[in-house]
């Protein structure tokens, strides 16, 4: 009789190598916005050391998007990492998940047109051309729509590059084990990359390759200061949001070439947004990607433990991101393991500030 120590280990728990980061298991804590910087420095507390700490499970902690400057910002009280104040602060994030066991990357993130002028003193947020991604910025009075934004000078984009190498040198004066580019969904990134949005016409727009070189020309800043195998990439070549953000064939096929060029930058992993369906869907758009992409993959996108262990088992992803379940159960890897439930979190505190909703999410008991 085959006793549970006997069985064979899930998927999810078998430990990986994503390039130089070793990782005891496979799986991976999204990054996620908790808004719990309240202080005008916008720097990580002793709240934040304490909830990563506490899910420190996981085979990597992946940081919520830090501000790499002040121009960055687009969201309330979400911390930054261009400040030495805020380096001390993620240091101390860092030695608590080191000293629980944990490895954590800095997901470096900016939000360029997505902003409001709310949060950057009354000035007009800069994109790649003077278009409105038609999203909608969290102020510090509530949420409002984006404006028309101005077009970067290519000064300011160079300023831009450099502003990602310094907080890259920043996460690595914090002890972080790498850094992951935030190029996902409506940021700065993906608006270079977007055809409706990049009507550039100088190196940086008027093609698929021109469009995509911002984001290569700072992970060749980042890569410098790190190593390509300690530096990710999230993306999300099918998301559609709002009207400027439709995925279609023109766009998904930029995204192939794009994953195609990523090959020859040696990441530690490309960390890639899915869609919600069926487990066969899943393995199809995760195949599609895996045929451009040689490297590692993290799949991210309303996982379970279930879908998780399955799509890990067809092999066309090396690990598996799970954002909203790590909320409400910091211990889910020994969730995972035990085959315990899930604790549902409450919605009302995701962004509410303090512990409530934060690090008051007990492990779970026996009985």
């Amino acid at each position: 009789m085959t006793t549970q120590s006997q069985a064979p280990l899930q998927p999810l728990l078998q430990p990986v190598r994503l390039g130089a980061l070793e990782l005891a298991n496979r799986v991976v804590m999204a990054p996620m916005t908790r808004a719990r910087a309240h202080n005008p420095e916008l720097a990580p507390t002793d709240l934040h050391a304490t909830y990563y700490a506490q899910r420190a499970g996981a085979g990597l902690i992946v940081t919520e998007g830090t501000w790499v400057s002040p121009d960055a910002i687009g969201f309330i009280n979400v911390p930054g990492i261009y400040t030495d104040t805020q380096t001390a602060g993620w240091a101390k994030v860092t030695e608590a998940v080191h000293e629980a066991g944990g490895r954590i990357v800095s997901q470096l993130g900016h939000v360029g047109a997505a902003s409001h002028p709310d949060h950057l003193d009354g000035r007009l947020p800069a994109g790649p051309s003077a278009v409105n991604p038609g999203e909608t910025s969290f102020t510090p009075t509530g949420p409002k729509d984006t404006l028309t934004p101005r077009a970067y000078t290519a000064a300011e984009i160079a300023d831009t590059i450099a502003d990602y190498r310094r907080a890259a040198e920043n996460a690595r004066r914090a002890g972080f084990d790498g850094v992951e580019l935030h190029a996902q969904v409506s940021h700065l990134i993906p608006q270079f990359l977007n055809p409706r949005l990049n009507l550039r016409t100088d190196a940086y727009g008027g093609s698929s390759e021109k469009r995509a070189r911002f984001l290569l020309d700072i992970l060749d800043a980042v890569g410098d200061v790190w190593g390509g195998d300690h530096v990710g990439v999230k993306m999300s070549p099918g998301w559609t949001g709002g009207t400027a953000f439709t995925a279609d064939e023109e766009t998904l096929s930029d995204y192939d070439q794009l994953l195609k060029k990523l090959n020859d930058n040696d990441l530690a992993y490309l960390h890639l947004l899915g869609a919600p369906g069926t487990i066969e869907e899943r393995i199809a758009l995760f195949s599609r990607y895996r045929a451009h992409y040689q490297g590692n993959i993290v799949a991210n996108l309303g996982f379970t433990r279930a879908l998780g262990n399955e799509i890990l088992d067809h092999g066309v992803v090396d690990a598996v991101s799970f954002g909203g379940p790590f909320i409400a159960n910091p211990d889910l890897v020994d969730r995972f393991t035990q085959g315990h439930p899930l604790a549902e979190s409450n919605r009302d505190t995701h962004y509410a500030g303090g512990t409530e909703g934060y690090t008051d999410y007990p492990a779970h008991t026996a009985g």
